[in-house]
């Protein structure tokens, strides 16, 4: 174990804090993000959701150290530098499942989970004692150990979504950022990762953020919602104080109503279209 490094009774490391602040992003020439802030705490989801464009993904790409910022202090666990690591051990504390990864050829399943495991590896590819157990403990969080001596060329969209997360979570980080996980998802898998997200923070400790498009999957695994827009944030929160009617209709330039979801308590969404209704209001969603 690593100097300073607290670690759970399971081996595993606990969650660190990451804050970001003052995070402002360029794209030729132009501001994108403006002055952002976005904290993540051990044991607790963080979702960031917005219009396309609102800056939600740059935002976690540069919290991650994958987007260079024009100006952003990054800090972890309190007076750590975050922008002062060096990769591999910023590498061992953060990791980051990214949108549109490539399909590996010529790999099996547990070669690519086995790339999450590179910031424990010495020079000239040192062994790794532990990482035959956090490569099969992801490959069993995620569902494809079965899949484990498959060709990754050979996998489904969705199967090869979980792979590269099996990765991410056998990199055994205190932070995981998730961008877009559900992407390519049924229905099934979409509902069981949103269990393992809030497993992982509930039953190990990790610091959750993620980016999603679905307002209700955000509100059903969401501590708090941190809500964008043209590169601002505009609200910052738990879901039922930042997903309001009023707020969401006037962020995504459409009518959205609010009520509860009878079965979670939690808040449930519809955006209200020209042809949904002939009445003023629509009736709550049975």
């Amino acid at each position: 174990m690593r100097a300073g490094e607290e670690r759970t009774e399971a081996g595993r490391p606990r969650g660190h804090e990451l804050s970001a602040t003052g995070v402002t992003v360029a794209y030729g020439g132009a501001d994108v993000v403006h002055d952002a802030a976005l904290t993540l705490r051990p044991g607790r989801v963080t979702v960031l959701v917005g219009p396309n464009g609102s800056g939600k993904s740059t935002l976690l790409r540069t919290v991650s150290r994958l987007q260079r910022p024009r100006t952003a202090t990054l800090v972890i666990d309190g007076d750590t530098d975050g922008l002062a690591l060096s990769p591999r051990a910023f590498s061992r504390r953060v990791a980051l499942l990214t949108q549109g990864r490539p399909t590996p050829g010529g790999l099996t399943v547990r070669d690519v989970v086995e790339f999450g495991r590179h910031p424990y590896r010495g020079r000239w590819g040192r062994t790794d004692p532990g990482g035959r157990a956090a490569v099969d403990r992801a490959l069993a969080l995620t569902g494809v150990a079965e899949l484990a001596d498959r060709g990754a060329e050979h996998l489904s969209g969705g199967q090869l979504q979980r792979v590269w997360l099996a990765g991410c979570l056998a990199q055994e980080t205190g932070v995981l950022l998730l961008d877009e996980p559900t992407t390519y998802l049924d229905l099934r898998y979409q509902v069981e990762l949103l269990d393992l997200i809030r497993d992982l923070a509930d039953d190990h400790g990790i610091a959750v953020g993620a980016v999603l498009h679905d307002l209700d999957q955000a509100a059903a695994v969401a501590d708090r919602i941190v809500l964008l827009r043209a590169g601002r944030v505009v609200a910052d929160g738990p879901p039922r104080d930042v997903l309001t009617g009023p707020r969401l209709t006037e962020t995504y330039g459409i009518r959205v109503e609010v009520d509860t979801d009878p079965l979670t308590g939690r808040p449930r969404t519809r955006a209200v279209g020209r042809h949904h209704t002939r009445s003023e209001r629509l009736p709550s969603p049975s």
